[in-house]
């Protein structure tokens, strides 16, 4: 799908944003910025001197609009905020000696991952190389927008609450034939792309040699796991980071003391990041009578994404006159949403949008920095009514939770749960599966308009580079 020419339909799409937007604004929105000066800046200025890309992972239409209504109704969130909206279509292909490559219509987050951050369509499991004929078989390395933003002699920064070595960041460092092989002890399946074989090595040693100037998340057990042959033989990755010249943190203090001296590799969880906030468990038909999320139980050691997202701004500006690319993911949106785990999904919802509205902040006083807001694919959520009984209850796993407006939101998990014969559902929610769904895609600042409408997400590689 190629990208519609701006000028062609500029004026059109500057007078419908317009109204758009001035509804918004008269409607209660937190930001009284002039709005027809963001739509200038996303016409006018194409080349952005920064650029902040967020993406919760499995944020689709259900879960963002699920984070809205147990805020309130009348809850703006930060998102809400951006000018500029249209929708990606996700998909990926199928393994393929050569093409044409047929379609994967339910991706995972290495394909899409991919996608956006080379423009180029893979297989599901690949982390920024092409199709190939079989999973077990590696494509052809593929250039990604950090290694684009790094040539240009811009400042390159990679946060998530997932482990730093997982799917989405990972594509923006490394290249590897699956997004299993994180850390040097996961390479078995891997093996001709270890460093002893003449490769890249894992994925943690690749964003460590890529000189990321600032990557946090959690996976600090992949870095602690020593390497085996090459250069690095018998050293940790922690250890080739050092030897770097990084600054090495584990916790909330150690990052709030960065001071960006030199690059910063922080890992405050040896798996993924703690949750924000905790709920009741699924359970099939009905669910459980209506309760309020437990709010607050991310430990004190660990940043929050926003905290994390603040700090990467103060590291990559400070110096910088070329711009920088930093991508925030707010990953446990798709955790949970795969664990049927409404409170934990919501949870981490509304943290990713306090850590947009950090983006959003920096842009009201950076106007030339481009802020983009997408998912990578749909998820299995779905907000049903809450007073269906008999026949019309759900079939899948559902959670009823008390908004802030007094009401129940119902949420059910419907893509996994039957047994082997498949002819009933088992007692433990299994693992839900994504959804092939159109997903948001949001934008302000120069190029920002380049969003509107309906896209592809290898699309989004053009906006960003």
């Amino acid at each position: 799908m190629k990208r519609k020419p701006l000028l062609a339909f500029a004026a059109v799409a500057t007078a419908a944003v317009t109204a758009a937007v001035t509804i918004a604004a008269n409607a209660g929105a937190s930001d009284h910025r002039d709005f027809d000066g963001f739509i200038r800046d996303g016409l006018v200025h194409a080349k952005p001197k920064n650029v902040i890309f967020l993406l919760g992972d499995g944020m689709g239409v259900q879960e963002i609009t699920a984070a809205r209504y147990y805020l309130g109704v009348n809850h703006r969130l930060n998102v809400d905020r951006m000018p500029f909206t249209g929708f990606d279509t996700t998909w990926s292909v199928k393994p393929a000696a050569a093409p044409p490559y047929l379609p994967d219509y339910d991706p995972d987050s290495a394909s899409t991952g991919t996608m956006w951050a080379t423009g180029k369509k893979t297989i599901d499991e690949r982390i920024s190389q092409g199709p190939s004929a079989s999973i077990s078989t590696p494509g052809a390395n593929l250039q990604t927008i950090l290694e684009i933003a790094q040539k240009r002699g811009m400042k390159v920064g990679d946060v998530s609450t997932a482990e730093i070595t997982d799917a989405t960041p990972a594509v923006l460092a490394s290249h590897m034939s699956l997004r299993g092989c994180q850390g040097p002890a996961d390479m078995a399946a891997c093996a001709k792309e270890t460093k002893a074989a003449g490769g890249l090595g894992s994925i943690a040693e690749q964003e460590v040699d890529h000189k990321v100037d600032v990557l946090l998340g959690g996976g600090r057990g992949r870095f602690e796991k020593t390497i085996v042959g090459g250069p690095t033989d018998g050293k940790t990755v922690v250890q080739t980071a050092v030897d770097q010249g990084y600054q090495y943190v584990t916790d909330a203090a150690g990052l709030n003391a960065a001071n960006g001296k030199k690059p910063v590799l922080g890992l405050f969880n040896a798996g993924n990041m703690s949750l924000e906030w905790t709920g009741p468990a699924a359970s099939l038909g009905k669910g459980n009578t209506a309760v309020a999320c437990t709010e607050g139980v991310r430990p004190a050691n660990e940043p929050s994404l926003s905290a994390m997202t603040a700090k990467a701004l103060q590291l990559l500006e400070k110096d910088n006159r070329r711009g920088f690319f930093l991508q925030v993911e707010g990953a446990s949106i798709d955790k949970q949403d795969h664990a049927t785990n409404a409170c934990g999904q919501i949870g981490e919802t509304v943290a990713f949008d306090a850590a947009i509205g950090v983006a959003l902040d920096y842009q009201r006083k950076h106007p030339d920095t481009l802020v983009v807001v997408t998912a990578d694919h749909s998820h299995t959520s779905q907000i049903v009514s809450e007073d269906a009984s008999g026949t019309g209850l759900p079939t899948g796993y559902s959670t009823n939770l008390l908004t802030r407006d007094g009401q129940t939101l119902s949420l059910t998990y419907g893509t996994a749960g039957f047994g082997g014969s498949g002819s009933a559902p088992v007692a433990a929610p299994p693992s839900q599966q994504h959804t092939g769904a159109a997903v948001p895609v949001w934008a302000i600042g120069p190029g920002g308009i380049d969003v509107l409408g309906t896209n592809d997400h290898t699309d989004l590689f053009q906006v960003l580079s």
